[in-house]
């Protein structure tokens, strides 16, 4: 009685399913996979009807004649379909994948029995190239690969179903038997916080200075300092997302990574936005060691720490290195200004501020393989390590992290989850998951964030960043020219040029960071980055119609 009920009861489900897989053949019902969307509903990834051939070798009746009606229809050779159809050990064989319509109607008018076939549509972009690294693509089989693809795959992919068509043992279909049809579910659609229009502005911008400046890469990321939503992510070269490289795993890796996220570099002069963000936050706390906001920097041109000497990077004032103020120092990029602020906060201190400024780890972008930056460990911080890391040097950080840093110092300290997709939903436009505005900490005071701000529109206005100067919209930034290293040394002749920019400076609303990896001639960020911010901003200027801002 046991047993029985254990049979009858808990084993019944499993037994059920068994014998339907046993009197039953199936035929794949593919879930039509979601869309993907830009923020103003514009589609960057859909789908377009195709279909996959299959046959059931038991169930065909003269493999020779069956393979001669395929090859015709096909167009493909008729000794290797025949070879497929005499092959009895496998009960369901694919004949042709990704096939149009045309060929379907033909092989449906032949009634050709033991082959069908199922919809199974194929992914297309409508933009081709236009944010390939963010969008990512799909395997053979359908299923996301990298990319949003990838990460949102369990969203966009969709349930398959099946058509069940009863058989006997070998897998002939039987007479007058009915057939029962399991719905597929399709996926649901996704929206991005990405603006198309931003994406391909950006991508036109820093595509001419990939050519013009015939540089190895160009990377531009586009944030909303409000929210770090990402408008726009930029990385060159790239590739068509309708003629993928496949049959070069090399290029493909390299063509679809997005270095943006997944790749980490030194980030030279940007990185002393943090550094005198820091300083600006202790000195408003009132701590000694902080160097005050008037205080008035040495004009030496170096300094020594642990017997290694740090030089600044050009005279300022004819031919001569003269004191000045931390506004001064970032509108000049003067190294020793900074090597001085990271000495004289202390290691403790500054590494509390490189944490919470968000160094070291993931961001938590809704993205795979992001990168984590290099950070010396605290405990084995010496002071000329220090000093470097105070502009930017013996640290590496991915673009985003930088962006996502430079956008807190200048929000009023407010540190966001970064996002790529603001909501998944069914295409009956229901929404099943929406991403909303969310704080993770605090960096700095907004009255620290304030002023910074005002010294890097200074930057901008007066300085080393006049290249991204637009009248009347208070464009404010930072520019960074980073010494590349190959095995340990210094790579002679190879720079990163970067900028990183926002505007309005006294209301963030989009902050762009621009690098250019090994320009050739002019390699200054002040020359070669700048200017294309400035481009990018412009263009969203006279795309979102902004008026000029009130000094």
């Amino acid at each position: 009685m046991g047993r029985f009920f254990y049979i009858q009861v808990i084993w019944k489900e499993k037994l059920h399913y068994l014998a339907l897989d046993q009197w039953t053949r199936e035929i794949p019902v593919h879930a039509g996979r979601g869309n993907i969307y830009d923020v103003n509903g514009e589609l960057l990834a859909g789908n377009t009807a195709a279909y996959t051939v299959y046959a059931r070798a038991n169930a065909v009746e003269d493999a020779e004649e069956t393979s001669s009606v395929l090859a015709e229809l096909f167009g493909v050779g008729r000794e290797e379909l025949e070879k497929k159809l005499s092959d009895k050990s496998k009960s369901e064989i694919v004949l042709l994948r990704k096939t149009g319509k045309e060929t379907v109607e033909a092989l449906a008018g032949r009634n050709i029995r033991g082959v069908y076939y199922a919809r199974d549509d194929v992914r297309v972009y409508p933009y081709g190239a236009l944010a390939c690294q963010v969008l990512g693509f799909t395997s053979f089989d359908g299923s996301g690969t990298t990319g949003v693809e990838g990460y949102y795959d369990s969203f966009l992919g969709g349930k398959d179903g099946e058509i069940l068509y009863e058989t006997d043992l070998v897998g002939v279909d039987l007479a007058d038997a009915t057939a029962a049809y399991l719905p597929a579910e399709d996926g649901l659609s996704v929206r991005l916080k990405l603006d198309y229009r931003i994406q391909s502005l950006a991508e036109q911008v820093m595509g001419r200075v990939l050519a013009e400046s015939q540089a190895k890469a160009a990377r531009a990321i586009v944030l909303d300092p409000s929210d770090f939503s990402v408008l726009a992510m930029v990385n060159l070269p790239s590739y068509d997302l309708n003629d993928i490289p496949r049959n070069d795993l090399s290029a493909l890796n390299a063509l679809s990574r997005n270095s943006l996220v997944s790749d980490i570099y030194e980030p030279g002069s940007t990185f002393k936005i943090v550094t005198a963000a820091a300083n600006i936050e202790e000195g408003l706390k009132g701590n000694s060691r902080a160097l005050p906001l008037n205080h008035v920097y040495s004009s030496s041109r170096t300094r020594t720490v642990d017997g290694t000497t740090i030089k600044c990077w050009s005279d300022h004032k004819n031919g001569k290195h003269s004191n000045q103020t931390l506004a001064e120092a970032l509108n000049n990029s003067c190294n020793p200004c900074f090597v001085d602020i990271a000495l004289a906060l202390g290691k403790e201190t500054f590494y509390d501020y490189l944490d919470a400024f968000g160094f070291g780890r993931a961001t938590g972008i809704d993205f795979s393989g992001e990168a984590i930056g290099m950070l010396l460990p605290e405990s084995i911080v010496r002071d000329c390590d220090l000093a470097r890391i105070g502009f930017g040097q013996t640290i590496a950080v991915s673009p985003l992290q930088l962006a996502c840093a430079a956008a807190s110092a200048v929000n009023g300290g407010y540190y966001y989850a970064p996002r790529l997709v603001e909501e998944i939903f069914s295409e009956d436009g229901s929404v099943r998951e929406k991403t909303e505005r969310k704080l993770l900490h605090r960096t700095v005071s907004e009255e620290a964030s304030r002023i910074l701000s005002s010294m890097l529109e200074g930057v901008v206005r007066d300085g080393s960043g006049k290249k991204a100067f637009i009248e009347g919209y208070r464009v404010a930034g930072k520019t960074g020219t980073a010494q590349k290293y190959e095995n340990g040394r210094i790579a002679q002749g190879k720079y990163v040029s970067s900028f990183v920019g926002y505007f309005p400076a006294n209301d963030p609303k989009y902050l762009a960071l621009i690098i250019v990896d090994e320009p050739q001639g002019s390699y200054y960020g002040s020359t070669v980055a700048a200017p294309c911010a400035q481009e990018i901003f412009q263009g969203i200027i006279g795309m979102m119609g902004l008026q000029k801002t009130e000094v």
